[in-house]
């Protein structure tokens, strides 16, 4: 499942839209447009053979009007620092659109993590780690899990950062597990929401997910808990995809089952019947989850999506010109900065949590993510009813007028 191009214009085009509605200074704009820091580095990690091989890594911070950067350390093979860029600024509108205190990062290794053993991979994050250790930290630039990295990874780097600064700080990143200072929810938090947004949308448009075909691309911790959910609220989901495939059931899946049988033969295809995942994308469903990159929906292949509902479960997943493409044939598109807030939001959660050193349960936290998200969800509808524009446009005019308060309050430092 190999995603499509990313581009910082596809972005500025969309933002483009969202201006007339806005009450964002050409000032405040220009802070936006230029990520604050951009960083490469040169990683090389001792091979299990002996060998030196040398990584590619990067770390973006795209803005701290509103409080420190957050965002993820993705594995990816092909990954360069315009990804991290683009990805690092809709990261800070995701923070603004939930009005959490924290700015955008991303970054991570141009690798892909399949070739690594354990022990290479431990070497290179803790590497990575290393080497911009000045730069992170709890009040400064705070990780999390992303693509090809997850809790272990997160324990790492915490652990590296603690060695080098001689501290016990676990608050400089996010995801890591409960006996280190992790939070509950945050493995699911991202699909669980991303399944409610869309429940909550669908009974705006006065339709329901009971017995809806659905259809989830990314079957990881976010496309599970996504289908589980959508499962949960009645939804018949009868297509999955991972890396190797994709399966599909027309009277639904057994989703417990389908968990168990891919944990143990590590994909989910031999299940039920076997499809590709381009077949998958061109299920005559209701909702089509997008749980695996950027990129999914495309140029290439907007015109065979049959779903009436796209969600992005994760950023970028509907490229521009895929979806003005699918906007004019009526389907809508439920955006990343609406419908993956789980995420941003637990992370928040977690990194306050370690901060005061008291943790919440988890009933808790689920109902602190639902508030918060909600809450969200109520500004941005309400700005798309108001100014009848899109979802999109909508939570991009909330996120960009609350950067432009920070940085109007801040002022430019001369």
């Amino acid at each position: 499942m190999r995603a499509s191009g990313l581009n910082w214009q596809g972005l500025m085009e969309q933002l483009q839209q969202a201006l007339p509605h806005c009450d964002i200074t050409a000032q405040s704009l220009a802070y936006f447009k230029y990520p604050k820091r951009t960083v490469s580095m040169n990683l090389p990690v001792q091979m299990d053979d002996g060998s030196v091989r040398v990584f590619k890594g990067f770390r973006t911070v795209h803005s701290t009007a509103r409080g420190p950067s957050m965002g993820g350390m993705r594995l990816k093979e092909g990954l360069n620092a315009h990804e991290c860029e683009v990805l690092a600024a809709i990261m800070t509108l995701k923070a603004a659109v939930a009005d959490l205190p924290l700015g955008g990062a991303k970054g991570g290794v141009d690798v892909d993590p399949g070739t690594l053993s354990p022990h290479e991979t431990e070497g290179l994050v803790r590497r990575y780690t290393s080497e911009i250790v000045e730069l992170i930290g709890p009040r400064k630039d705070i990780l999390a899990p992303d693509v090809g990295s997850d809790a272990q990874m997160m324990a790492w780097i915490m652990d590296t950062f603690n060695q080098n600064t001689d501290t016990t700080v676990n608050g400089m990143v996010v995801g890591k597990p409960l006996p280190l200072g992790g939070s509950y929810a945050s493995k699911d938090a991202r699909g669980r929401s991303a399944a409610l947004v869309t429940a909550r949308v669908l009974k705006e448009a006065g339709r329901s997910l009971n017995r809806a075909p659905c259809a989830v691309y990314g079957f990881g911790d976010v496309g599970r808990k996504a289908a589980q959910t959508l499962a949960a609220e009645g939804a018949m989901v009868i297509a999955v995809s991972d890396q190797s495939g994709a399966t599909f059931a027309s009277g639904g899946l057994d989703l417990d089952a389908l968990s168990q049988h891919r944990e143990l033969f590590g994909s989910v295809q031999g299940f039920a019947t076997d499809i590709t995942v381009e077949e998958l994308l061109e299920l005559d469903v209701t909702v089509l989850m997008l749980a695996y990159d950027y990129g999914a929906i495309n140029a290439s292949n907007a015109h065979a999506v049959r779903a009436d509902y796209l969600v992005e479960a994760t950023n970028r997943a509907v490229l521009p010109e895929a979806e003005r493409f699918l906007k004019e044939r009526g389907v809508t598109v439920l955006p990343d900065l609406v419908a993956s807030l789980g995420g941003a939001v637990v992370n928040y959660l977690e990194w306050v949590q370690d901060a005061s050193n008291f943790f919440w349960t988890e009933e808790e936290i689920e109902e602190a993510i639902d508030e918060r998200v909600n809450a969200a969800v109520d500004t941005v509808m309400e700005f798309m009813r108001t100014r009848d524009i899109d979802l999109r446009t909508a939570a991009y005019a909330v996120a960009l007028n609350r950067l432009h308060g920070a940085t109007v309050m801040r002022g430019v430092y001369p």
